[in-house]
């Protein structure tokens, strides 16, 4: 009793700070998980749906229980019942009780209980049940959408990532002392969302929640390349721009693809190509000896109407990068920005059920768990109804499959028959992003002992650099 008094007035005193020490952040499993039996990759995405949903805590209730009185309301039948809420669009704590009390979840039966009582577990519950849920339907579908990887893109890669960070929007003031929290105060943020997504599969790698909304991701996200295969392919805009980070990058093994900061000055190494106004140069960026970066960059810039472009990226070769795939692959970082929409706006995360922190990490890993799902179904429709993934509009898909996993037997097949009556299967409003071409045997290819890296400078700050500061 006294320990949860202290934990009350840790949370009245500093609002979202880390005391769920073990809760800290959210690390999502990476698709390196092994292989499951192959027969799964041919069963229905439907069925199998239904199976991961229902079928996962059957398979867990033998599991021993703690000592004293079994819970009535285990962890599963509740990790449950917000999933399928979430999946039904329903958007507050008070459906789960309602679904948990008089409907019953899936082939459990409904239990008597009261909305304080299911508040109280929601609060109580950590994160373990979903995140057992989650391995398993990660490992489920790194097996389903191998044959749907796009290998087209960056196939000199392995793999292409796109990596950013959306802020969680504010909590409700539905506690005393948030009430007295000023409006415009990021202690109403409960945190913001870092992630890596793939590009070729369109699934989250991983996703960590940082409780500062402030916080300068940078610093994060040099953690969370720990687990990327060397030779990956990161897309980040600027808000990652500096010369350390990108000078590592390279010295670790990673390629990218970023753009270039404004009135960023350089010196020019060798000459690519040039001409219609068209660039294309290794660089050096910085030219000051206090502050420049050590590894050689590829420039390359051109301009289409009245509008500028300017990459940066550390493959040097235009055989193995041309231009054109510059842009394209650049333009393909949007897919996390629609991910992280997917997540806000059609699964509802920007509905916040609960300003308890143990309450926001379920609903997020329940969001991001039906995310991973809707986003394979994606995939899988569009490669059998042979249309790109961006031609399947996801939120109609999050909109209907309910639907169609209720009273349907097969919803792939109705999809696939009447997608594009419906208005799911239709044109991307996406474009690709446009780029010259240019002819391999007009760049100047330079001799090999230009492609030396030279010693790096970091500006000195008073407050130390953000980039080394550990978090």
């Amino acid at each position: 009793m006294a320990n949860r008094v202290v934990m009350k007035q840790k949370m009245k005193d500093n609002p979202f700070i880390t005391y769920l020490v073990d809760e800290r952040k959210i690390l999502l499993m990476t698709h390196d998980t092994p292989s499951q039996d192959a027969s799964a990759a041919g069963t229905p995405m439907g069925a199998q749906l239904e199976h991961w949903l229902l079928t996962i805590p059957a398979a867990s209730a033998s599991a021993p229980h703690k000592r004293g009185r079994p819970r009535t309301l285990s962890a599963w039948h509740m990790s449950l019942a917000v999933l399928l809420c979430l999946l039904h669009g329903l958007q507050s704590q008070l459906e789960v009780w309602r679904q948990i009390a008089f409907y019953g979840v899936g082939y459990l039966p409904a239990l008597p209980l009261s909305d304080q009582a299911v508040y109280d577990r929601l609060e109580q519950d950590g994160v373990s049940a979903f995140q057992s849920v989650f391995a398993h339907v990660s490992q489920w579908l790194a097996q389903r959408l191998a044959p749907y990887e796009n290998r087209t893109l960056a196939p000199f890669a392995t793999a292409v990532v796109a990596l950013d960070e959306s802020v969680l929007d504010r909590v409700k003031r539905w506690v005393s002392w948030l009430r007295e929290v000023p409006d415009g105060d990021s202690r109403l943020l409960p945190g913001r969302l870092v992630g890596l997504f793939d590009v070729r599969l369109q699934q989250w790698r991983r996703l960590d929640v940082l409780l500062d909304a402030n916080a300068d991701c940078k610093v994060h996200a040099r953690a969370m390349l720990s687990a990327l295969a060397k030779g990956t392919l990161l897309l980040f805009d600027l808000g990652y721009f500096s010369f350390p980070w990108l000078d590592e990058l390279t010295q670790l093994g990673y390629w990218y693809i970023t753009r270039q900061r404004a009135k960023t000055r350089y010196q020019i190494v060798h000459l690519l190509y040039q001409a219609d106004g068209v660039f294309d140069a290794l660089v050096y960026l910085g030219v000051h000896s206090s502050d420049r970066a050590g590894q050689l960059v590829r420039l390359v810039s051109f301009r289409l109407g009245s509008q500028q472009y300017c990459y940066l990226t550390n493959v040097l070769d235009p055989a193995t990068l041309p231009i054109v795939d510059i842009a394209r692959l650049y333009g393909r970082r949007w897919d996390i920005e629609l991910a992280f929409r997917e997540l806000k706006e059609h699964l509802g995360l920007r509905l916040v059920w609960s300003a308890k922190l143990g309450v926001i990490y379920q609903q997020i890993w329940a969001c991001l768990i039906l995310a991973q799902l809707l986003h394979a179904y994606q995939v899988e429709l569009a490669a059998r109804a042979e249309v790109e993934p961006c031609e399947v509009s996801l939120a109609l898909l999050s909109r209907h499959l309910p639907r169609l996993l209720q009273h349907t037997a097969d919803p792939m097949g109705f999809l696939l028959e009447h997608g594009r009556a419906m208005r799911l299967i239709r044109p991307a409003s996406r474009r690709l992003r446009e780029a010259p071409v240019v002819p391999l045997q007009q760049v100047s290819s330079p001799p090999p002992e230009l492609l030396q890296p030279r010693p790096a400078h970091s500006a000195h700050r008073k407050c130390g650099s953000r980039y080394t500061a550990q978090s």
